[in-house]
């Protein structure tokens, strides 16, 4: 039970960092993008928001499937 629960904390980790490290990787190439073609911002930005939310909604289930296998509801 105590590495169950371990598990679940280290994949919970895991998703936090990877969602992390990919919102930075979206904003820093939608900075560039726009510091190159100004006038496309707006489309850019929509893009990146769009993007953004997508892996939060990964993330999300992600950690929401850590609690419940650490609560023992998987099996």
């Amino acid at each position: 039970m105590e590495l169950g629960l371990l598990a679940a904390g280290i994949g919970a980790g895991i998703i936090a960092i990877g969602a992390g490290i990919g919102i930075g990787m979206i904003g820093k190439g939608a900075v560039e993008s726009i510091a190159r073609q100004p006038e496309a911002s707006g489309d850019i930005r929509g893009a990146m928001i769009l993007t953004a939310a997508f892996i939060e909604g990964v993330a999300l289930i992600g950690a929401i499937i850590c609690i419940l296998l650490a609560l023992g509801v998987g099996g």
